[in-house]
């Protein structure tokens, strides 16, 4: 009986083991995954924030990511838009992707390079990006090639109007809606909602396109800063441009505002605490402003170039008001988000980055020292937890001379000379890889309905002439003689049919320009018929004088449809005959594959 006893008793453990470990694997295989919210904008310096210790402006929004969540107190991006974009979405230092620009293909990263989008993707989620790209335009370049099943915002870097500015959703021109940073967090919290009524995770990446300029910013907060008394200042304050640095700081509160909604937004949801919400900045500020004294700004490799805020809020996991010293940069994202989201990552090429998660979660164990590469231009420097070189050999102790102002190398000159020896083996293996850009502008990918070729990317001989030094939204002018021509170097994805768009401005008396497209011989030629006066726009708008161009609602006509064969060419566009003072201002053509 005895016996009889303890075997039931055996059999009853074992089958409350059973269904208990049953039990926790399914919660384990049922439960979802977090969502995942990254904002990044543009141009905003460190020093932007009241987290920073900035009375100029109030940031109520982001600062609250930092309290209920973390704040790293060293974080490194690059010095300019581009490059950063590459580093977070790949992990991999810039170089190794083939980013060496901001504009006119150079933004553009390598097609055998894996993205965190085509990893949480991978991994079940829904992705969508809401901003500016500014890593590639046409398929499979554009965010849509790149693992974004949703995209809505503008390709290029400079944009040249912020109030209902022509924009795309999934590669077609539509019409923004109203001041642009608003309407991104539309689309992205429009975005976020659709997902979770469907029960899926989301990836929602957010890259704001201010404060960089042009600066406009609507009247509520540009009036709230207009005639504001700055109380800090830059350490060159000479140099301070007054109206742009006040409309850099309305612009940042706009941001800010923006913050605000998307947070709201996760609270209606009820899914704040399994959304995991990530904030930074893609380089130093595009101005000079009070920036925490460092030496640096946008373009420069120096710390204040390329410092920025990492605030990450995961209330299910992050303690509130972690504060984190160990130095970390853009390049880590990818792997620390897919590290808490519990999924690989999909790129089997070595990432330079590594997951933060143990800092995040306060499981720093042994941490290992690291040194963060900041490069631009052939410059570069080296930032270890104590100590920057910078581009010209220098260095800095950044703990007793945050402000770079004394070169200690000659006194420290065994660490001097090991970083040197870390930049000189870095430039031989990073900077190697990236070659000679042959890369061809690809039309007609068979995977995607269309392809922008914009004025951006061409290449004018004759007498053309760029509207602003800044190609990204610049169009071209002066198209007086038939030897004026562009060139685009271009491949066709694969042979077929498409109805080609022209975006074009030309005045009355100057229309009937016949205009010939050609590429490996298959030539479409049209007549302008109508003409199209169109003054620049965006000038009401402006807060201060602007460097890039204005932008014009150009006339969009239906060229025709060719035939193109899969291969690498030329795409020229000229023209035949040109009856008045021009032919026409271009600005765009439009590719669309038809079936």
């Amino acid at each position: 009986m005895r016996f009889l006893r303890d075997s039931l008793r055996v059999k009853h453990t074992i089958l409350f083991l059973l269904i208990f470990l049953c039990g926790f694997l399914c919660g384990l295989a049922q439960a979802k995954p977090p969502n995942i919210v990254v904002i990044l904008t543009d141009d905003q310096g460190w020093g932007d924030l009241s987290l920073s210790g900035n009375k100029n402006l109030a940031t109520p929004n982001i600062d609250s990511l930092a309290r209920d969540g973390a704040q790293f107190d060293r974080f490194y991006v690059c010095p300019v838009c581009s490059p950063t974009r590459a580093e977070f979405l790949t992990g991999r230092y810039h170089p190794r992707g083939g980013v060496y620009s901001t504009s006119a293909g150079g933004e553009r990263l390598d097609l055998d390079e894996q993205t965190i989008a085509d990893t949480f993707k991978a991994a079940g989620y829904t992705t969508g990006a809401f901003g500016k790209w500014h890593n590639g335009m046409q398929f499979p370049y554009h965010p849509n090639g790149r693992g974004f099943d949703e995209y809505y915002g503008f390709c290029s870097g400079h944009w040249g109007d912020y109030f209902s500015p022509p924009l795309e959703h999934n590669g077609r021109i539509v019409q923004g809606e109203g001041f642009c940073i608003d309407d991104f967090t539309n689309k992205a919290m429009a975005f976020m909602e659709k997902a979770n009524q469907a029960d899926k995770p989301f990836f929602t990446y957010l890259p704001y396109n201010t404060p960089h300029s042009p600066m406009q910013v609507p009247d509520r907060w540009w009036n709230k800063f207009k005639d504001k008394k700055i109380s800090m200042h830059n350490r060159d304050p000479k140099k301070e441009n007054l109206p742009h640095l006040r409309c850099a700081l309305a612009m940042c509160e706009n941001i800010d505002w923006n913050v605000g909604r998307i947070l709201k937004k996760l609270d209606e949801l009820k899914i704040a605490d399994d959304t995991i919400v990530v904030f930074f900045h893609d380089n130093g500020p595009n101005g000079v402003r009070w920036n925490g004294d460092m030496k640096g700004r946008k373009g420069s490799t120096d710390e204040g170039g390329v410092r920025s805020p990492l605030l990450v809020r995961w209330p299910k996991k992050i303690k509130n008001g972690t504060r984190i010293k160990p130095i970390a940069a853009a390049i880590d994202l990818l792997p620390t988000l897919a590290d808490c989201a519990g999924i690989p990552v999909v790129s089997k090429k070595k990432l330079d980055g590594r997951s933060l998660k143990p800092l995040l979660l306060g499981k720093t164990g042994r941490w290992k020292e690291r040194t963060i590469f900041s490069h631009w231009k052939g410059r570069v420097s080296a930032r270890t937890q104590n100590y920057r070189l910078d581009h010209t050999g220098k260095l800095y102790d950044m703990t007793a001379d945050p402000g770079q102002r004394t070169d200690i190398s000659k006194t420290k000159p065994e660490i001097a000379g090991r970083l040197r020896e870390q930049v000189a083996r870095w430039k031989k293996t990073v900077m190697s890889e990236l070659g000679e850009d042959t890369r061809p502008f690809i039309i007609g990918h068979p995977d995607f309905q269309w392809t922008q070729i914009p004025a951006r990317d061409a290449t004018a001989h004759g007498g053309l002439k760029r509207s602003n030094r800044f190609p990204n939204c610049s169009y071209f002018t002066n198209w007086t003689k038939l030897d004026d021509q562009l060139i685009w170097p271009a491949e066709v994805g694969a042979d077929g049919r498409f109805e080609v768009t022209l975006h074009y401005a030309v005045p009355k008396g100057s229309e009937g320009a016949v205009l010939e497209l050609s590429h490996n011989g298959n030539k479409l030629r049209h007549t302008i018929e109508h003409p199209h006066e169109a003054p620049a726009r965006g000038q009401k708008h402006d807060r201060v004088p602007r460097a890039e161009s204005y932008v014009k609602d150009f006339k969009s006509v239906n060229m025709g449809e060719i035939v193109l064969q899969k291969g690498k060419g030329e795409l020229t566009l000229r023209a035949l005959e040109i009856p008045g003072k021009e032919a026409l201002e271009f600005r765009l053509l439009m590719f669309r594959r038809l079936k």
